[in-house]
């Protein structure tokens, strides 16, 4: 049986502080669908500190971020985009088109339509996370959306000149200097300076989540986010704990709320882990975020067995599931809940983050039992048609869908069928009644 050497903070702590984000966010979007820019323009002011004329950045500006890149970080960020650029291809190239005739003169198929237009958040008032730009914008661009817009937040009081280069490079065809509800609730909702858009995306603090949560069905959203989560799963054979306290530390310093969990099999490794992220914490720069989510949401369990870790982990559901053990691809067979897998000591969460090509936008908060991340497929619409080619086609189904209605008692979806089965089949079907079978369709 699993022991909890660690626990994190209770349900009802998190749900306190979830009602006190859900009054502020839905107050804020009925504001903005009220006044549009000029509440727009205060709560950007009063969260931000952030006033311009315009926030939509004009070309000037945005040429003059992409030049003040050294020749370094210019290529950083190209290879970064080159990897998520091919990634997504790839996952776009895997989805096709499908039309086949599944009985003799009727044919049905599917088209993958791209949205019209699809609005991507950056965050960046804590830290400036380009790489936000690229897992967003890219992938909606490979997906064939033909408006894409953006939004982050000043940083430091000024433009987020790196955001914005990554922004321009990975194709944004409109960029804006806004952060927080503001930002999410202008591009869903509208306003006399922004036009709506048909889909949200991108991760951010609690507030963009929430306001995310709360447009959902008056646009569509990737997925609903929490603060980031990580797990590492490790063994002595697949891991040590300086390697394990390391990979906690370095995602627990997202933010104060972070989540980081060590599930293994071994309370010798546990403890050792332990006390190397004690260690680490003395001498991290970014300590102050990290130990705050460490004390409050850190974990630490100890199971018997990888079948008993498997399945704590996917009750977990973790964004981020890294496994550092003798045998990796274990977890991989049969694990079923989680945002993305880390396998192996050579990867880790930040090269997923940053630059190795898959989408870094993941689910949270046990959406991974239902949901994967951010991808091309969140960009596309799979809609289908169909097409009846003969009489004698359009009789036979009708035949069938007419006795069905009858059964459900709708009486019009009915004569849509009967109509067909005397016109296409000649036969004389009562009005509101139901087509005979015939030898060929009885029983």
């Amino acid at each position: 049986m699993a022991v909890w050497l660690k626990r994190g903070a209770t349900a009802e702590a998190k749900a306190d502080a979830d009602r006190k984000v859900r009054d502020i966010v839905e107050a804020s979007l009925a504001d903005i669908e009220a006044r549009g820019d000029a509440a727009v323009r205060e709560m950007s002011i009063r969260f931000d500190g952030w006033d311009r004329d315009d926030y939509r950045l004009s070309q000037a500006e945005i040429d003059a971020c992409v030049d003040s890149l050294s020749a370094q970080e210019r290529k950083d960020i190209e290879f970064a985009q080159a990897q998520v650029r091919n990634f997504a291809q790839i996952q776009r190239d895997s989805m096709t088109d499908v039309e086949v005739e599944t009985l003799p003169g009727v044919v049905l198929g599917h088209r993958n339509i791209p949205l019209n237009s699809a609005g991507c958040y950056v965050p960046g008032g804590k830290y400036p996370l380009l790489a936000s730009a690229h897992m967003s914008v890219i992938t909606a661009k490979v997906a064939g959306v033909p408006r894409v817009i953006t939004c982050a937040p000043p940083f430091q009081g000024k433009v987020a000149r790196a955001i914005v280069a990554a922004q321009a490079m990975a194709g944004a065809d409109a960029i804006y200097a806004l952060g927080g509800i503001q930002a999410v609730g202008a591009m869903a909702i509208g306003t006399q300076s922004i036009d709506p858009v048909d889909i949200l995306v991108g991760p951010g603090n609690a507030y963009v989540a929430e306001a995310k949560r709360q447009l959902y069905g008056r646009v569509g959203i990737d997925l609903f986010a929490g603060p980031t989560e990580t797990l590492i799963i490790a063994d002595e054979q697949g891991c040590d704990p300086e390697m394990a306290a390391t990979d906690i530390l370095g995602q627990v310093e997202h933010g104060p709320d972070s989540p980081g969990v060590l599930l293994t099999n071994s309370e010798k490794f546990a403890r050792e882990t332990m006390r190397e992220i004690e260690r680490l914490l003395e001498i991290l720069p970014t300590a102050d975020h990290a130990r705050k989510a460490w004390e409050s949401y850190g974990e630490v369990i100890v199971a018997d067995s990888y079948d008993e870790m498997v399945a704590i982990a996917d009750d977990i559901a973790s964004e981020h599931v890294q496994v550092m053990t003798a045998d990796p691809d274990y977890f991989l067979e049969n694990m079923t809940n989680y945002g993305a897998l880390f396998l192996g000591q050579r990867t880790n969460v930040s090269f997923g983050d940053k630059v190795i090509g898959t989408n870094h936008t993941l689910p949270t908060r046990k959406a991974a039992r239902y949901t994967g991340g951010l991808w091309v497929g969140k960009f596309l619409k799979t809609c289908t048609y169909q097409r009846v080619l003969t009489d004698e086609a359009s009789a036979l189904i009708g035949e069938y869908c007419s006795r069905l209605c009858a059964l459900e008692g709708f009486a019009g979806h009915g004569e849509q069928a009967n109509i067909r089965v005397r016109r296409f089949g000649g036969r004389n079907v009562p009005y509101a009644g139901q087509a005979e079978p015939t030898a060929a369709t009885a029983a």
